[in-house]
């Protein structure tokens, strides 16, 4: 790691908003496609009495008569789960650990603890901030890998290794409203600058100086506007990559033309995933052959974990329990999860490119945390730091009640 001034602010100086990560309390909630969720959804609801329960999978915090209110923008059952027999609710997109968009039943009786606060503002107009957790580097361990990540989609802040980071939703109201970021700091920073430092710069610088550390995420601000505008440059080309598309930018693809492609056909059910660094290329399965694929791809960790790799493993995992909900899954490899696998790797690779091109701090003077409490900045004000009252939607309590907020 980058060695940085010792009173460099950390992000939660900056964006002093943050929501600890989602306990969901039962993997079956969880699944790379949405036809799997439906069909675990199904098989509870037919099931009655201890049957259910034992499918169920009660926790302290979630049992079939737990009386709960239904997550912010949902459309869910109130009722106790005892008596649920209706449909399957539409599973959401969730961004299930860094670069890893699985699906999740939203339904709050389900899920141990869902964060409401988080549902509340995610909406189009939304970017959440998820920090990795940190993993000390010691004498040839691998590189741990960025210390921020971006995502549009729900995360749950799950983290690869180490201790999960925050969530830091970009904004603190729906319809991208009231930035999550110090009172003050945009003035300033605008002021040091020369120009207008938006609400979105400061997460774009962030993403391509922010340095993993055992306090939290350090995020050092050059005092040199030219170095400033150069990295916010980079975040947002990061986070654009990241997004995959959307809030309306472009799919990711390499340069030059170059295109993963599957050389050969995965078979039904892969079962291991290895590299072949001199053709370039990811071995799927007995047999199933994708390439070009970077080394840059391969190599690419989050945490010290290969995210290809982890990837692969959540779905193509050994057999769950027999009679578990977790062992409803796909017959075959579905399609889908190809495509997906494809961008994975194109995504990967940019990413470690961009990665490549990080500001180099080192001799470049810094706005430290004395300047930023000597301008007023810091200490960031308390409210700043719980959620904002949202209270411009209407929200069903336990039992068909109506949810005071």
């Amino acid at each position: 790691m980058q060695r940085v001034n010792e009173d460099v602010p950390l992000l939660d100086d900056l964006m002093p908003w943050s929501v600890a990560p989602l306990r969901l309390g039962r993997s079956w909630v969880v699944a790379p496609d949405a036809r799997t969720l439906r069909a675990r959804w199904h098989a509870l609801v037919r099931a009655e009495g201890g049957e259910r329960e034992a499918l169920f999978r009660p926790s302290r915090a979630r049992t079939l008569t737990t009386a709960v209110a239904a997550l912010p923008g949902q459309r869910t059952g109130t009722a106790r789960f005892a008596r649920e027999a209706g449909p399957c609710p539409e599973p959401v997109r969730l961004a299930h650990g860094p670069f890893d968009e699985q699906w999740l039943l939203p339904d709050h009786r389900l899920l141990d603890v869902a964060r409401p606060e988080l549902w509340r503002v995610a909406d189009d107009r939304q970017l959440f901030a998820v920090e990795q957790g940190y993993v000390p580097q010691g004498p040839g361990t691998p590189a741990p890998g960025p210390a921020l990540l971006v995502t549009a989609v729900l995360p749950d802040g799950r983290s690869p290794a180490g201790r999960p980071g925050r969530i830091r939703p970009l904004y603190r109201r729906p319809g991208g409203r009231e930035p999550n970021l110090t009172p003050g700091l945009l003035a300033v920073l605008s002021a040091r600058y020369g120009c207008e430092v938006g609400p979105e710069d400061l997460p774009a610088w962030a993403l391509a100086a922010a340095r993993p550390s055992p306090a939290g995420c350090v995020v050092p601000l050059p005092a040199d506007p030219a170095v400033w505008a150069s990295g916010v440059a980079l975040g947002r080309r990061m986070a654009e990559v990241q997004l995959r598309g959307a809030r309306g930018g472009d799919r990711p693809r390499l340069p030059g033309g170059r295109r993963p492609y599957v050389r050969a056909a995965l078979p039904p059910r892969p079962a291991s995933l290895a590299y072949d660094a001199e053709g370039e290329a990811l071995l799927v399965g007995d047999g199933g052959r994708i390439a070009p694929v970077p080394a840059e791809a391969w190599e690419y960790r989050v945490g010290g974990v290969r995210m290809l790799e982890l990837w692969f493993e959540q779905r193509a995992a050994p057999a769950a329990e027999p009679g578990s909900l977790e062992a409803i899954r796909p017959a075959a490899w579905p399609q889908e999860w190809t495509s997906e696998l494809l961008e994975l790797i194109t995504v990967l690779a940019l990413q470690a490119g961009l990665e490549a091109q990080r500001p180099d701090l080192s001799g470049v003077d810094l706005i430290t945390r004395a300047d930023l409490r000597a301008a007023g900045v810091l200490p960031a004000p308390a409210p700043t730091r719980r959620p904002a009252s949202v209270l411009d939607r209407e929200e069903e309590g336990p039992e068909g009640q109506l949810a005071l907020l």
